[in-house]
């Protein structure tokens, strides 16, 4: 006996509604990392994508080309985005703070139009397969759908590092230095704090989460240069919907609309890629700040 909902059977519904929370994984990672750098630095990082992208090829060149395997890249294509990002605001972007945001704006898409440009000079246009690691191939009947294992590991390991970095910003001292240097940082200085390292570190965590983001994504998307710049636009509705500078918003709103997507996608595939992007539009009619942001 198979049930239904609104017409719809059981097990599209609740197969889409898995890929929607897939999707949503990396709307999470995406979102958060620009909520980070947005909240603490007050820097529109259009250049996200691009780091996006960045993290695909860094575990690219180093699993398949230098041969480390996917778990060691894992680890260290994150952290090769995320020093990228830091020698980016150490000697370019830290200059524009205190000037209109609009700057900071134009300096990252102008990065990203570089990043992405070098990028298909050197490997085309066209995407490249990443292999996915022998331990997380195949899949499991879950009665409804055939998860593939992976998809249940990039679930897993995204939410594990939402929850970590919310974590780390608002229940830790060091988070508590970052949120004050923000507010104050002639005030944070003044107790020795090094305030220019505070923030180089905020850019380098927002740039290592979509590097962390993107070797997930290689597997299951082809390493191609324009990955980044198909997905930058969708994840900043997210963090408009959640709140701009909102972590937990970030994080929630990724989520929930990843699985509005895909649900949309059973009950009116016709509207599946613009879903979000209505979202958007009602909340700001309703809630300019966003579900989680503080009106101003």
């Amino acid at each position: 006996m198979s049930f239904a909902i609104f017409g719809i059977p059981i097990q599209a519904f609740l197969g889409q509604l898995l890929i929607g929370l897939i999707n949503g994984s990396f709307y999470a990672l995406l979102s958060l990392g620009l909520a980070v750098i947005f909240g603490l630095l007050r820097v529109i990082n259009f250049a996200h994508g691009a780091l996006y992208m960045l993290g695909a090829f860094a575990a690219l060149l180093l699993s398949v080309y230098l041969g480390l395997g996917y778990w060691p890249a894992l680890l260290l294509a994150p952290l090769v985005v995320g020093l990228t990002g830091a020698l980016v605001e150490r000697s370019m972007l830290s200059r524009l703070y205190g000037l209109d945001p609009l700057y900071g704006l134009l300096f990252t898409f102008g990065l990203a139009l570089v990043i992405e440009g070098t990028f298909r000079y050197f490997f085309g246009a066209s995407g490249q397969p990443y292999p996915q690691p022998s331990l997380l191939s195949g899949g499991v009947n879950l009665g409804f759908m055939y998860l593939p294992i992976y998809r249940g590991w990039v679930i897993v390991a995204s939410f594990i590092v939402c929850m970590a970095v919310w974590l780390l910003i608002e229940k830790t001292k060091l988070g508590s230095y970052l949120r004050a240097a923000t507010e104050d940082p002639i005030l944070v200085q003044s107790f020795g704090v090094n305030v220019p390292l505070l923030l180089t570190l905020t850019y380098a965590l927002g740039a290592g989460l979509a590097g962390f983001a993107g070797v997930l994504a290689a597997p299951i998307y082809q390493v191609s240069p324009l990955m980044g710049s198909n997905l930058i636009i969708i994840v900043f509705a997210v963090v408009v919907v959640g709140g701009m500078g909102s972590i937990l918003g970030a994080i929630v709103t990724g989520y929930l609309l990843g699985i509005a997507e895909g649900l949309t996608k059973v009950f009116y595939p016709e509207a599946s890629n613009i879903v979000i992007f209505v979202i958007m539009a009602i909340v700001l009619v309703l809630r300019p700040a966003g579900l989680f942001g503080k009106d101003v």
